[in-house]
């Protein structure tokens, strides 16, 4: 995994590593749930948000805010599904990544 922010990818793309990292977090959670057999309540709003920050790394730099948005709610949704929690700690270390805000 790219931990550095002035790693750069080996493939020679100008591919931020930030999102390559969290497009990848983000797949394997994504097929952690999707391979999980429980039903939980909100299992359909940790699905849509993820599938949103999967869109957010196609196109480029996402917003933070969005970022943070969709973590918190992917959190919620599932933070007391043990199964997911590694996953899901992947997640939250790949927005980190992005920072704060800038005001």
């Amino acid at each position: 995994m790219l931990r550095s922010l002035g790693q750069r990818p080996v493939t020679g793309s100008d591919e931020d590593p930030r999102v390559a990292e969290l497009r990848t977090a983000v797949s394997r959670l994504r097929r952690e749930l999707a391979a999980l057999p429980a039903q939980f309540p909100d299992r359909g709003v940790a699905e849509d948000e993820l599938a949103a920050l999967a869109a957010m790394t196609i196109s480029g730099a996402p917003e933070i805010p969005r970022l943070q948005r969709s973590l918190l709610l992917i959190a919620g949704a599932i933070g007391s599904v043990s199964a997911l929690s590694r996953g899901l700690t992947e997640v939250r270390n790949a927005v980190d990544l992005f920072g704060e805000q800038k005001r």
